[in-house]
C-alpha cells in the first residue's frame, strides 16, 4: 500500500489548496487504488474529526458540481490522521507505527510521499526525526513547500539537511506557479510554434514587464510576512521562476535535466543589483491606509500592530546578461493592496522601422504580448489593424487584440488547480515542474545582493496608499526608460 504523508495537514494550505487538489485526482480517477492519504500536525484531532473537517473544506472549496456524494466518500475513506509535534523527536515512532499497520507486511517506507510544508527552522528536526523512525526509504519522495530559508545561508542549511538523506533525485522543492496551464502554455508557445521565437531576442524585443498584484493585506500571515517582505515572498521564487521560463534558451527535450540547465543559466547571468546600482535599479514600498475595490483598509503599520520596515511593494529593473537579452530590460513589480489582483508576462515587441503610412490616426504602436496567469488565464497579442472606411485623408490604423480566453478556448477541459499536476508528479515521480538546488541557490545569491545594496543605500520603504500602484518612485523607474507599466 502506498501512503501520501502530509505535514500541516489542518492548515489553510491543505484546507484550500491540498485536499482539494487530492479530491480532484481521485474524482478524475487519477490517484492509485491503495493509496492512503495520512494527515499530521500538532492539533490533537481524532481521525474522525480531521476527516471532517476536510469534508467540511471540500464543500467550501471544491465546486458545486463536481461535490458528489459517491466521490466524497471515497475520499474521505482514504484519509488517515496521526498528531505529530515535529520538534519533538520522540513522537515519530508513532506516527512509523500508524503507517506500518495497514502496510501488508511491507517497510512503511516503501512507496511513501512526503509533502513537508512547515517553518524553516523545522526542516531539520523533521528530516532527524522522518530518519529516526525508518521513514526514510530508498524509495520516499520528499516534496518541500517554500519557504526555504530566508537567504543563501539558511536555505543552504536546510538543502544540506535534506540532501543527507534524501537524493536530489527524490527532492521536488515545490513553486506552484510552475504548475498553472498558462506558464506552462509560455513554453507552448515559444517552443511549439514557429511564429514568435525568431522574435524571442534583443532584436526584436524592447523590454519586458513581469507583475504580481495582490489586493490584500497580511490575512493572518503577520509573523510570517513580516520577516519575509515582498521580495522574499514573492521575487525570491515566484517571479524568478517566470523570468527564467520567459527569458530561457530552448531546451533540447521537454524533460527535467535540460528544462532546468537553461532556467538555472538564466538565473545565473542575472545582472546583480548591488550596492552601487540599488538606488536606481529598485523600488521599495509600503502601504499606508486607503481603499481597496471600494472600502476602506488600514495601513501596514496597523495591521501589524506595530511599527515595521518591512516592504510590501517592490520594483526592480533587471538585466539578463547574455547574448539573446543583452540591452533588454526586464521589469519587475510586485505589492499588496494593489487596485487589482492580477499576474501578468507583458512583453512589448520592438515597433517597424520605418513606417509607410501618413494621415491623422495612423501613428503605429509597438506589438504585445500579453499572458495572463491569474485571475483570468489568456494570451493577448495587440496588433495594428485598419480601421473600417474609406481612407480618403490616409489609411487609418488601430491597435487591436487578438484574444485568447483559456477557459473559452478549452470549454471541453476542466480548469485545475496547479497542485493537483504537482501533486500527481510528486506520486509519479516527475520532477520537471519542480525546481532544483542549484536553482534555488541562484535565486537567492541575487535577492541577497539587492538586499545588501538597500542596506548599504539606507533605503526604507516609501509609503504609497492602498489602493494605489505603490510609490510615485516606481513609475519613475519606468518613465526614465520611456517605458510605462502595463497595468
Amino acid at each position: 500500500m502506498k501512503s501520501l504523508l502530509l505535514f500541516g495537514a489542518t492548515g489553510d494550505l491543505a484546507r484550500r489548496m491540498l485536499m482539494p487538489s487530492l479530491y480532484g485526482l481521485d474524482s478524475d480517477g487519477l490517484l492509485p487504488d491503495d493509496l492512503r492519504i495520512v494527515g499530521t500536525a500538532r492539533s490533537l484531532l481524532s481521525e474522525d474529526a480531521f476527516k471532517a473537517m476536510i469534508e467540511t473544506a471540500l464543500g467550501e472549496f471544491v465546486e458545486k458540481d463536481r461535490q458528489r456524494p459517491e466521490w466524497i466518500a471515497k475520499f474521505i475513506a482514504r484519509l488517515r490522521y496521526v498528531p505529530l509535534d515535529v520538534s519533538d523527536p520522540t513522537q515519530y515512532q508513532a506516527l512509523h507505527d500508524a503507517l506500518s499497520r495497514e502496510d501488508g507486511g511491507h517497510g512503511p517506507a516503501d512507496g511513501l510521499r512526503i509533502f513537508l510544508s512547515t517553518a524553516p527552522s523545522l526542516f531539520g528536526p523533521t528530516i532527524a526525526g522522518l530518519k529516526s523512525a525508518g521513514l526514510c526509504g530508498d524509495q520516499t519522495r520528499l516534496a518541500l513547500e517554500k519557504p526555504l530559508g530566508h537567504d543563501l545561508a539558511s536555505s543552504a542549511a536546510i538543502n544540506d539537511a535534506v540532501a543527507a538523506v534524501f537524493p536530489e533525485s527524490r527532492t521536488f522543492r515545490i513553486d506552484h506557479y510552475l504548475g498553472k496551464e498558462t506558464v506552462q502554455n509560455l513554453l507552448a508557445l515559444r517552443f511549439g510554434n514557429a511564429l514568435f521565437e525568431p522574435l524571442w531576442n534583443a532584436q526584436g524585443i524592447n523590454h519586458i514587464q513581469i507583475t504580481v498584484a495582490e489586493t490584500v493585506g497580511l490575512e493572518g500571515r503577520l509573523g510570517f510576512y513580516d520577516d519575509a517582505g515582498a521580495i522574499r515572498d514573492m521575487v525570491q521564487n515566484h517571479m524568478l521562476q517566470l523570468l527564467a521560463l520567459t527569458a530561457m534558451e530552448p531546451p533540447a527535450r521537454f524533460d527535467a535535466t535540460s528544462v532546468r540547465d537553461e532556467k538555472v543559466k538564466v538565473l545565473r547571468s542575472l545582472r546583480p543589483i548591488d550596492g552601487a546600482s540599488a538606488a536606481t535599479h529598485s523600488v521599495i514600498g509600503q502601504y499606508g491606509a486607503g481603499a481597496v475595490a471600494g472600502q476602506p483598509v488600514k495601513a501596514y503599520d496597523e495591521e501589524l500592530g506595530r511599527a515595521s520596515t518591512t516592504e510590501t511593494f517592490v520594483a526592480l529593473k533587471a538585466h539578463v546578461d547574455n547574448w539573446r537579452w543583452q540591452g533588454v530590460p526586464f521589469y519587475l513589480r510586485t505589492g499588496k493592496r494593489l487596485p487589482t489582483r492580477s499576474t501578468e508576462i507583458f512583453i512589448q515587441f520592438k515597433a517597424v522601422p520605418h513606417s509607410i503610412f501618413a494621415g491623422a490616426g495612423a501613428a503605429l504602436q509597438p506589438n504585445k504580448l500579453i499572458i495572463r496567469l491569474q485571475p483570468d488565464e489568456g494570451i493577448t497579442l495587440r496588433v495594428m489593424l485598419k480601421e473600417p472606411g474609406l481612407d480618403r485623408a490616409g489609411m487609418r490604423l488601430r491597435e487591436t487584440p487578438l484574444d485568447i480566453s483559456m477557459p473559452n478556448a478549452f470549454a471541453d477541459s476542466r480548469r485545475r488547480i496547479a497542485y493537483e499536476r504537482l501533486l500527481l508528479d510528486l506520486l509519479d515521480g516527475e520532477p520537471t515542474l519542480f525546481v532544483r538546488r542549484d536553482e534555488v541557490e541562484a535565486q537567492w545569491s541575487w535577492i541577497d545582493a539587492i538586499r545588501a545594496g538597500w542596506k548599504a543605500n539606507g533605503m526604507t520603504p516609501k509609503s504609497y496608499p492602498a489602493g494605489t500602484w505603490g510609490p510615485s518612485a516606481a513609475i519613475a523607474l519606468t518613465e526614465r526608460d520611456g517605458v510605462t507599466w502595463h497595468d
